[in-house]
């Protein structure tokens, strides 16, 4: 599961991306940039995990 964890924040951060997009939100800001922020954070926990094993 952490080998995993990178990945599943991106796809989380991507999901949200698409529902506000779906649901209309895209007017809110910080349900973008927290999406925004979990995709990085994702990014670099995946490079952090690949790099450590």
């Amino acid at each position: 599961m952490n080998k995993y964890l990178g990945i599943i924040l991106i796809v989380l951060g991507a999901l949200m991306l698409i529902f506000s997009y779906v649901l209309s939100l895209e007017d809110y800001n910080f349900y973008n940039i927290g999406a925004l922020l979990i995709i990085i954070c994702g990014i670099v926990t995946h490079i952090y995990v690949t790099k450590r094993s």
